[in-house]
């Protein structure tokens, strides 16, 4: 997610639809509280944790498509205020179950694996779901908060009861990214008895190239800050492009480490994208493994890997405002100055 300022034409808001949305959810507010008295835990939460243009998208497609759990869709992005109404919406126009004689298919369609910035095609594709976080966080100038702050003036309990009844209506765990808490792991964690924290690592010379070209897609240029603004933004955001999104990386991974640190086993998965692209069957059964221990799924409801047997990466160069050696210099300093 990005700032939305300076935006290029084809990634502007539409600002009627934003207007009707906002109408819609906050009409449908009333429908939405019923659906919570069925907030208890019974699955698990899989939260998608590490920096912007690591893979996080391709992981989240791919997961989608094995059917082990639910996710946010672009359709119940719509609702992101009233997201158990959504819930209910897409299960009636989508799932096979309600399906009265061929009467409403238009929604179904496959889940590919491209995407731009994040954003995907097609009524249920993963979506990033921000809107619905933003409800409950009250992050201002940065996306961040110190921890007894966020514990003081956040909703994460509000969060959590509708994060939970929103599994318990599809019936299977629920994984989303998570991003925007990269620097709040452990006020999440603790809302939460069955959460599966994931960190998406990607090689950071890559990572950074991949970054500096989101900012231009996003901005038209690469000097224009992108994604949330972490509490390291006002030191990082006037420096050369380079050296701002290789030091943005390198303060999220540094967080999420700590973040998940004093996490048992079954609660965090570090996966690294190269290695996810040669033999993703190996993380499907590092998930499923932690699930069932968590208790948040039950072995039965656990699907047989039948996805990809492996994807080709994007880590060749292209940049042409720097070179891979200027990265890999960068990278490196950056990496020294955190020892």
């Amino acid at each position: 997610m990005s700032s939305t300022e300076n935006r290029t034409k084809e990634y502007t808001r539409v600002l009627d639809l934003e207007s009707l949305l906002r109408d819609l959810n906050t009409c449908l507010a009333g429908a939405n509280a019923q659906y919570l008295k069925r907030s208890d835990e019974r699955y698990s939460k899989i939260f998608l944790m590490g920096p912007l243009r690591s893979g996080s998208t391709l992981f989240t497609q791919w997961l989608a498509n094995t059917g082990l759990a639910a996710y946010p869709t672009n359709m119940l992005s719509r609702f992101f205020g009233a997201p158990l109404v959504g819930a209910k919406i897409q299960l009636l126009l989508t799932d096979p179950r309600y399906n009265f004689r061929d009467e409403i298919l238009d929604f179904n369609s496959d889940i590919n694996f491209s995407s731009d910035n994040g954003k995907t095609r097609g009524a249920l594709a993963p979506n990033e779901f921000w809107y619905f976080w933003r409800r409950f966080l009250p992050f201002d100038e940065l996306d961040y908060m110190p921890a007894d702050q966020l514990r003081q003036k956040a909703n994460l309990a509000g969060f959590r009861d509708e994060l939970n009844a929103l599994a318990n209506i599809f019936e299977k765990p629920f994984a989303m990214k998570a991003m925007i808490m990269n620097q709040n792991i452990p006020e999440l964690a603790e809302q939460f008895d069955k959460p599966l924290f994931i960190w998406i690592r990607r090689d950071p010379i890559f990572n950074i190239q991949s970054a500096l070209e989101a900012r231009k897609r996003q901005h038209g240029d690469i000097n224009t800050w992108y994604s949330f603004k972490i509490k390291e933004y006002p030191e990082l955001k006037n420096l050369d492009p380079l050296e701002s999104v290789a030091g943005q990386i390198a303060a999220i991974n540094c967080s999420v480490e700590q973040g998940i640190a004093a996490l048992p086993d079954h609660q965090k998965l570090v996966v690294q994208y190269e290695d996810f692209c040669r033999r993703p069957e190996h993380y499907y059964n590092e998930i499923t493994r932690r699930l069932v221990e968590q208790g948040g799924v039950r072995p039965q409801q656990v699907p047989a890997y039948s996805g990809e047997v492996n994807f080709s990466n994007n880590n060749r160069w292209r940049l042409e405002e720097y070179s891979q050696s200027d990265v890999t210099r960068a990278n490196e300093a950056v990496t020294r100055s955190k020892e």
